[in-house]
């Protein structure tokens, strides 16, 4: 089989470190491919501009997978309703093609977890301790909040996040410079108490009116599905939907103060 038009081949900054030892198993097993010949001649008749903008957008959704992976088994199970959402998330976003290969991709990750883990318990943990490390240095900031809201979107799936998930998307964000202010205010995204629209905010109900201002411009400013255009139309998309998400938030704050 060819490199598949979703993911495409190993390039971008995936092509090496600990993401790219998951990559030659994960997709070269996937796809019949050599993953240290993969990159070469993928691109030989594209211009250098969209073999950057190609290897950039395949590696987040590689790192993507590579991360959702390990909060799907946070809790030690493989629930019916995070696969399912993972399903109709690459279906929505980026067509019927990237279904099964994305499942697949996961299936792959979870079995070499289970290899890597028999041989050292704390081996895949580590793994995606460097993982984050290597996505910290590769993403921008913008880039990796949206990362980790769709990993938030996948624990909340089944309707509740359990204690094991809300300490694995904090060690993920903190792998990736991220906060865990950040990871509270994704997980009440779309929340509909006062309450967790503060923390949406990340901002605490005693804040004054102008506190309130300024971390609704400084959340916008950050969470602009503009900053992750680059990504593609799709990665664009979902990023309009988080944005209004912090819009809503922020008008139940201003309903409740009397603000305009």
């Amino acid at each position: 089989m060819g490199v598949t038009r979703w993911i495409g081949g190993i390039i971008g900054f995936m092509a090496g470190g600990p993401l790219g030892a998951l990559a030659g198993y994960a997709l070269g097993y996937l796809f019949d491919i050599d993953p240290t010949e993969s990159s070469k001649g993928s691109y030989e008749d594209t211009t250098r501009e969209k073999a950057t903008y190609d290897g950039q957008r395949n590696s987040f959704l590689f790192s993507m997978l590579v991360m959702a992976s390990y909060i799907i088994r946070a809790d030690g199970r493989i629930m019916h309703s995070e696969m399912e959402f993972v399903r109709n998330f690459l279906r929505r976003t980026f067509g019927e093609a990237a279904v099964s290969e994305g499942q697949q991709i996961l299936l792959n990750l979870f079995e070499q977890r289970k290899q890597m883990d028999e041989q050292n318990p704390m081996a895949f943990k580590n793994t995606i301790r460097d993982c984050g490390k290597q996505i910290a240095i590769n993403l921008t900031y913008e880039q990796r909040l949206q990362l980790l809201v769709f990993l938030v979107e996948i624990a909340k799936s089944d309707g509740h996040v359990c204690n094991e998930e809300i300490e694995a998307l904090k060690e993920v964000a903190t792998y990736m410079g991220l906060s865990i202010k950040e990871v509270e205010s994704m997980l009440n995204l779309g929340g509909n108490s006062l309450e967790g629209a503060y923390k949406v905010l990340e901002i605490s109900p005693t804040a004054t009116n102008e506190e309130v201002r300024a971390a609704y411009r400084r959340l916008a400013l950050k969470h602009h599905p503009d900053k992750v255009a680059t990504l593609g139309e799709d990665i664009k998309k979902a990023a309009e939907e988080k944005f209004q998400s912090i819009n809503n938030a922020k008008e139940q704050i201003y309903k409740a103060r009397g603000m305009k």
